[in-house]
């Protein structure tokens, strides 16, 4: 029975290297898709992967015909397959292509797309770091499991028992412990340094943003948060939205809400500030704001506020600003030129521009790919 059960386990642990390589394979595909942001739970994600046929061997009686034996020319179509899959057929009786649903752990798939788009580790910068319950096992108590028992204050004390017995016999010496004489390791917590950093995605609701543009910056906030949340145990998330002004929402609101006013940045960038100042102290925090835009401001002077905040205020408390400018109809474009005009040899500013999905592992590239 035990083989068998080392048989199920060893088929088992096999046949989820092949999904996990069949994962892999088809990464690049899954971070252009919202597919899996939909099927995210606490720890984990849900991936749609075709059912996968494991190859094995066939018997049978070949001793009429091999390969290659048989009427036609190279090339022909075989003989009854002509014209097929043309899609003006009657309904079929075959079978079709499964879909399976696979748990796969959100830690996993950040360390798939870390191979994938070659990212850096992250080295948390400064004292950054808040107590995190760790511990050994110092500490001794009388129960707990054997593989735990305390061998020589266990031997001491059947010793002292023993001897005060009147059972010690120097010829034969030998100590035979009793329940009563057991000790046993037990875990002891102590704080221990871990780092915490928060997330702030800032996002343009005016109505120059489409539905595929929100779609393109959900797809990048949720690879962005999968990778840091693997860099760090302790992770906060900021989301804020603005058109002429700006507000602090939560998630589903942060993706779903649509808006019709005008545009001004520096709004979002001061709400980011105020948090950054109130709850957020570089001292205690690793900072990262991502702002989402098409690259319209409502005038050249919010343009250069937006500038003068990054410049004095914002760069120098956080460990990188990431602005992604997001292709649409109605936008110009015109922010992310005067970003990289106007603090070009900034290091903690990185900004990046998508033009359709098919971009967005690049831009995940370019935003963590300094290891900051």
């Amino acid at each position: 029975m035990g083989q068998e059960v080392y048989r199920i386990e060893c088929d088992r642990a096999r046949f989820r290297e092949i999904v996990r390589g069949k994962l892999r394979q088809d990464l690049r595909k899954y971070l252009s898709t919202g597919e899996l942001i939909g099927r995210q739970g606490g720890r984990s994600v849900s991936v749609p992967v075709p059912q996968i046929e494991l190859p094995r061997f066939r018997y049978g009686d070949n001793s009429k015909q091999g390969v290659g034996q048989g009427p036609g020319e190279e090339g022909d179509p075989v003989s009854g397959e002509a014209g097929e899959g043309e899609g003006g057929g009657a309904a079929g009786e075959a079978e079709g292509q499964h879909i399976m649903e696979v748990e796969v752990e959100l830690e996993e798939l950040a360390a798939m797309l870390g191979d994938e788009l070659e990212l850096p580790d992250i080295m948390p910068r400064g004292a950054r770091e808040v107590p995190a319950e760790g511990g050994r096992y110092t500490g001794i108590r009388q129960a707990g499991p054997r593989s735990l028992r305390h061998f020589r204050r266990t031997y001491k004390r059947a010793l002292r028992r023993t001897m005060a017995a009147g059972e010690w016999d120097p010829t034969k010496p030998e100590v035979v412990p009793v329940r009563e004489d057991e000790f046993y390791r037990m875990h002891r917590s102590c704080p221990q340094p871990d780092s915490s950093a928060v997330i702030f995605h800032m996002m343009d609701v005016s109505g120059s943003m489409g539905r595929e543009q929100k779609e393109i910056v959900r797809i990048k906030a949720f690879w962005i948060d999968t990778w840091l949340r693997s860099q760090y145990e302790n992770l906060e998330v900021v989301y804020i939205v603005h058109d002429a002004v700006a507000k602090e929402v939560d998630q589903d609101t942060f993706f779903h809400l649509r808006e019709s006013g005008g545009t001004k940045i520096s709004s979002a960038y001061e709400l980011c500030l105020e948090r950054i100042q109130s709850d957020y102290r570089p001292e205690d925090w690793n900072i990262y704001p991502f702002h989402y835009s098409d690259g319209d401001n409502w005038s050249a002077r919010d343009t250069e506020r937006c500038v003068t905040l990054l410049r004095d205020e914002l760069l120098v408390r956080v460990n990188q600003f990431c602005y992604g400018q997001v292709k649409s109809a109605y936008g110009s474009g015109q922010f992310k030129k005067d970003l990289d005009g106007a603090l070009e040899q900034e290091e903690a500013l990185v900004t990046a521009a998508v033009n359709d999905r098919q971009e967005i592992p690049d831009v995940v590239r370019a935003f963590l790919g300094k290891g900051r």
